[in-house]
């Protein structure tokens, strides 16, 4: 191989190292964030349930457990399509639960099989009349969640507070509350634990992106140390 062939790709893998090393500092930089999240979120979540009557669920509220009462408006029933529960397929069930103060709290109130993880009979799923929900208290997703129409069934795939707002005719808080279990509760919708506090996969991501880096300056090391070409031949 010519020496500025090899030269330049050693300097490309070279490059392509501190590109790849970058990338799991950058990993380990969010691991970080995140593990500073879950410290907050875990002390908010020890800390006493939070009766929100008179006032709004704002922002100081994430991960707080509140206790909510209202009625629910079935009427406007949103079910989350594709959710997975313990290996089966099935749908999540999030209702508007209207309050005296005119605003709506969204309350995911949990999982219920589904073959197809789309269909499911919701007028088999009310609960009628004044509720007290207790919960925790969560912010919704900001990545699109357009719904989707099949037939008559309308579904989402995920909670998006201005996507859900514009089917409601009322206000919506800007909060939404993950019902937690309760032995009281009928046994559908399956109410769900709070979403765990975990690392995510920011440490594995970490790892194959330094393992990049390292066989890529193996690979430049090996390039530029073995022999630049064999010896031609002497002429007989």
């Amino acid at each position: 191989m010519p020496l500025r062939s090899r030269s330049v790709l050693v300097a490309g893998c070279l490059l392509v190292a501190a590109v790849c090393a970058r990338l799991g500092i950058w990993q380990v930089h969010r691991l970080q964030e995140r593990r500073a999240a879950n410290a907050l979120a875990q002390v908010a979540r020890a800390a006493p349930a939070v009766q929100v009557d008179s006032f709004g669920l704002d922002s100081s509220l994430i991960n707080r457990r509140v206790v909510v009462r209202g009625q629910y408006d079935h009427r406007h029933d949103i079910v989350l399509r594709g959710r997975v529960y313990a290996g089966v397929p099935g749908v999540e069930i999030a209702s508007p639960l209207l309050q005296r103060s005119g605003m709506a709290v969204l309350v995911n109130r949990g999982f219920v099989p589904a073959p197809d993880a789309v269909t499911v009979n919701r007028s088999t799923l009310e609960e009628p009349g004044p509720v007290t929900v207790q919960g925790i208290a969560l912010p919704f997703d900001t990545a699109g969640g357009a719904p989707l129409q099949r037939g008559k069934e309308t579904t989402w795939s995920r909670l998006n507070r201005r996507a859900i707002a514009q089917r409601l005719p009322y206000p919506v808080e800007p909060l939404y509350v993950r019902q937690t279990p309760d032995t009281t509760l009928p046994r559908f919708p399956r109410r769900l634990d709070p979403p765990p506090l975990d690392d995510g996969p920011h440490l594995s991501y970490a790892i194959q992106w330094f393992a990049f880096s390292i066989i890529a300056v193996v690979f430049a090391v090996i390039m530029a140390v073995r022999p630049w070409g064999e010896p031609h031949p002497a002429p007989r």
